[in-house]
């Protein structure tokens, strides 16, 4: 009988999917949304990730603490770092961007978004400025290849966070630049920059420290919300990779090699960084490490670390560097 229902609320739920892959149910929640233009080819490809638009809810200008006042985050707790020129070092912490998803800040006279899909383990932090214009980004609530899909507020046009890429309404085909940031512990962070900022606790009530989805990057596969294909080469689906454009690194290689240069690029991994994604609490998740990624001048590069599969998707014909030759 059991099984009877779970089979039961699986059709549904599918069923419920195939009649809300069409911009006319969307058109409710974004009235402004242009749907006439997109580069989206099947609107199957686009899935209800649960909460509707702003359930999950962005933070916007957030209020920042002295490194030196800072004491709720364990040393080895995963924070996004922003490092420019003649700005103070600033950290945002995984524990906040894990229930916000999106921060709209301005650092250094730039205004960025900082961004974080825990489906996918990405988290690129890009400029808001398209065509002369300021976006202020939000959580549309939709997925696409188990990818969060943001919205601009002011044109309601959808952007794909992983790449940065406008794939619904005004901004389709538009392309947000991506800016200089990394992953890296709490511990390090404070180390290397005692007189930095690093954003407070937000003003909402979520169970900050902890991890929704506890054991997903153990996982063999991700969540029903994505049907496309496994990696190539028998890389895992949930194994992280470092993406600079096409192509993609296994972190399992770079952990081993401690270091790789190659196709112009520096990276480095160091122990001592908790997976967001691990167990219940952030602070005790298992060590994943501190990838930096920097050019042969030591100059720090746009990248991320995501999973494989979601690189897949987005990168079909993406090449993998194995180090096999």
């Amino acid at each position: 009988m059991r099984l009877l229902i779970t089979f039961f609320v699986i059709v549904v739920g599918f069923a419920l999917q195939e009649a809300h892959a069409d911009p006319r149910f969307w058109k409710n929640e974004f009235p402004l949304t242009d749907f006439d233009r997109t580069t989206v080819e099947e609107w199957r490809e686009i899935r209800d990730g649960g909460p509707g638009r702003d359930g999950i809810p962005a933070l916007s200008n957030p209020d920042y603490i002295p490194v030196s006042e800072e004491d709720r985050l364990a040393p080895r707790e995963p924070v996004i770092v922003l490092e420019f020129e003649g700005d103070t070092p600033r950290a945002y912490p995984l524990r906040y961007l894990t229930f916000h998803e999106i921060v709209n800040d301005e650092v250094g006279g730039i205004p960025v978004a900082v961004t974080f899909c825990p489906l996918c383990n990405s988290a690129p932090v890009f400029d808001r400025r398209v065509d002369g214009a300021v976006l202020t980004f939000g959580v549309s609530g939709k997925l696409r290849n188990s990818d969060m899909v943001m919205y601009d507020r002011e044109t309601e046009s959808w952007w794909q966070q992983a790449v940065g890429e406008g794939i619904v309404g005004h901004f389709t085909g538009a392309q947000l630049i991506q800016l200089a940031s990394w992953m890296e512990s709490w511990a390090g962070f404070a180390a290397r920059n005692p007189d930095g900022l690093v954003m407070d606790e937000p003003k909402h009530r979520r169970s900050y420290g902890t991890n929704p989805y506890t054991g997903y990057d153990a996982r063999s596969a991700p969540y029903g919300f994505y049907t496309g294909e496994a990696p190539p080469h028998g890389v895992p689906s949930l194994a992280r990779v470092v993406s600079i454009g096409d192509r993609a690194w296994p972190v399992s290689r770079l952990r081993e090699a401690g270091e790789i240069r190659e196709a112009g690029v520096v990276m480095t991994w160091e122990a001592g960084q908790a997976s967001a994604l691990d167990t219940r609490r952030i602070a005790q998740g298992r060590d994943v490490g501190t990838i930096r990624v920097r050019d042969e001048q030591g100059r720090d590069l746009p990248h991320d670390v995501m999973f494989a599969f979601a690189f897949h998707a987005f990168y079909p014909e993406g090449e993998w560097m194995l180090g096999d030759d």
